[in-house]
């Protein structure tokens, strides 16, 4: 084509652009400035918006948009502890507001249980509040508030068999946190204050175990100093404080409140939206207030990556390493646990998904000779039979091999079906 007709089509093509308008000049696009404007806070959003979200200050437009299933499951085990069949009804509920500046988020789940001898119970409640807004360009707070109720059935598979009644276990907790960009580097402030309550236990062989020594508050907060050494890797460093504070004394007459101290440093990166990953080595400490118990020092192993090379496959695998209070029924003054989890899920088409899970762990309490090993893999498939209904079908595999109580192991299949708003 000759330079004369390529300048007559440039003509036409601005002329058409401009509506016609032929003597005016051709507009200039400052792609600089573009950019800048697009993290102008108050000019877009922070992130892509969905569409039934996009126009959520329209007059009539919910100012939430709520969201509700509920599933019915029926499990049938075969282990150690002998066979039993548990049916479990789960309802839940969310409610999402996605604003300009602050994303609110709202979730409710339980699990109403009923046993192999009809025992009816409510076996979980978790109750979730969590926003995140953008204060200016580089800075970022988020915060939120969980409640959370459990008990496991008598016929649990890997409970100890001489539990009759397990214990009610009540944690709330809440978080808060901020992140700051200062040009190649970030900055973040997290900190979490959470309270867990425990009942009795009655067992077959001693009676009724009193856990009230075991109720917790327990304070964390972090500080983490990251370097975008290039637009994937980030080299990053992270110190922690935390602080227990028991109810009371245990059985030995001593309280265990500790505070514990924690030191790490690691690479963190992320690869065009297919592959995230990051991986940590630290130390930490544990210093109780009684000088009768040992001071614990442990190295600190965390890992994880997820891969997603299409929206029809994730894989991802977390290694983790942590000191935690011992729970329930325990004459341990803290638990180090070694933690490796593994997710497979894959979209076949649009009414079928596969998925498979696989975790180990391995555990031992300071100030008891009891160690725990566990294992255990998952199948699970989901059948979407129309917009509002899923069938569900899954199998799992469970070790545990507890220094105390010996070796237990279980085979569980479920089938469910789950309806959805």
């Amino acid at each position: 084509m000759a330079r004369h007709e390529l300048t007559v089509l440039r003509v036409l093509l601005v002329s058409t652009a401009l509506a016609g308008s032929a003597l005016a000049d051709p507009p200039i696009i400052d792609e600089t400035s573009l950019r800048e404007d697009r993290l102008t806070p108050g000019l877009y959003p922070a992130a892509p918006v969905p569409d039934k979200f996009a126009v959520p200050n329209e007059p009539g437009h919910p100012p939430f948009e709520v969201d509700w299933s509920i599933g019915l499951k029926g499990s049938y085990s075969n282990g150690t502890s002998g066979e039993r069949f548990i049916t479990t009804l789960n309802p839940a509920v969310s409610a999402i507001h996605q604003g300009v500046r602050t994303d609110l988020v709202l979730e409710g789940a339980a699990e109403l249980a009923r046993d192999t001898d009809g025992t009816l119970g409510a076996t979980a409640l978790d109750l979730d509040v969590s926003g995140t807004t953008r204060i200016d360009r580089d800075t970022t707070a988020s915060g939120g508030a969980s409640l959370s109720l459990s008990r496991d059935l008598p016929s649990a598979p890997g409970l100890d068999p001489v539990i009759i009644e397990p214990p009610l276990s009540v944690t709330g907790s809440i978080n808060g946190g901020i992140d700051r960009q200062l040009g190649k580097f970030n900055l973040g402030l997290d900190g979490t204050i959470a309270r867990t309550v425990y009942g009795p236990t009655r067992r077959s062989d001693t009676g009724v175990t009193d856990n009230s020594s075991q109720n917790v508050w327990e304070g964390d907060a972090s500080l983490r100093l990251g370097l975008q050494a290039t637009p994937i890797i980030e080299v990053f460093a992270e110190a922690g404080l935390g602080r227990d504070w028991y109810d009371q004394a245990g059985a030995g007459g001593t309280k265990a409140d500790a505070t514990s101290r924690t030191l790490r440093a690691g690479l963190a990166g992320q690869w065009n939206g297919l592959v995230s990953a990051s991986a940590s080595i630290g130390v930490g400490h544990h210093d109780f207030d009684d000088g009768s118990l040992s001071d614990i020092t442990t190295r600190l192993y965390d890992a994880s990556i997820t891969y997603s090379p299409d929206p029809t496959l994730n894989l991802s695998a977390a290694l983790a390493t942590t000191v935690e209070p011992t729970g329930t029924d325990s004459t341990g003054t803290a638990r180090v646990a070694h933690t490796a989890t593994a997710r497979f899920d894959y979209t076949v088409n649009s009414w079928l998904r596969l998925r498979a899970s696989a975790d180990w762990a391995r555990s031992w309490l300071e100030g008891s000779a009891e160690t725990e090993q566990r294992h255990g893999a998952g199948l699970g498939a989901d059948y979407k039979v129309n917009a509002h209904t899923a069938v569900s079908a899954d199998y799992g595999y469970a070790h545990r091999d507890n220094s105390a109580s010996g070796v237990r192991e279980s085979h569980t299949v479920s089938l469910g079906v789950t309806v959805r708003r």
